[in-house]
C-alpha cells in the first residue's frame, strides 16, 4: 500500500492507496471534493465539519438511487460522475436544501458545530 497526497476543499490530506487503485481513489476525491465545494459555495454552510456531513449524504443519497436504478432495470449507458456532469448554473440544488434543513433541525440544539 502506498499513500499519496489529496486535496480536498484545500485542505491536503494523506491517504493509503492499494496498489492499483491510485485513480479510482483520485476519483472519490474528486467526487468528495466536489460536492463539498458546491455546498460550500451555496453559502447557507460554513463548518467544514457540517459541509463534510451534506456531503457524504447527498453521495450517499444519489449511490442508493443508482444502486436501486441498476436492481430494477440496468441502465444502456453509465451514469456521469459528478465532474462530468453540466456545470452549476447557480441554482441550489433542493435535495441538498432539505438535507441542510434537516441537518439544521437535528442539530439546532449542538453549539459545538458551529
Amino acid at each position: 500500500m502506498k499513500q499519496i497526497e489529496v486535496q480536498i476543499m484545500g485542505q491536503s490530506y494523506l491517504l493509503g492507496c492499494p496498489d492499483g487503485g491510485e485513480a479510482q481513489l483520485r476519483d472519490a476525491v474528486e467526487r468528495v471534493d466536489a460536492a463539498m465545494c458546491k455546498i460550500r459555495d451555496a453559502g447557507k454552510v460554513k463548518a467544514r465539519d457540517r459541509i463534510a456531513v451534506l456531503a457524504s449524504l447527498n453521495l450517499a443519497f444519489d449511490l442508493a438511487a443508482q444502486e436501486a436504478t441498476a436492481k430494477a432495470a440496468p441502465p444502456a449507458e453509465p451514469a456521469p460522475t459528478p465532474a462530468a456532469a453540466p456545470a452549476d448554473d447557480g441554482a441550489v440544488d433542493p435535495k441538498a436544501t432539505q438535507l441542510i434543513h434537516k441537518l439544521d433541525q437535528a442539530l439546532a440544539g449542538d453549539g459545538h458545530l458551529l
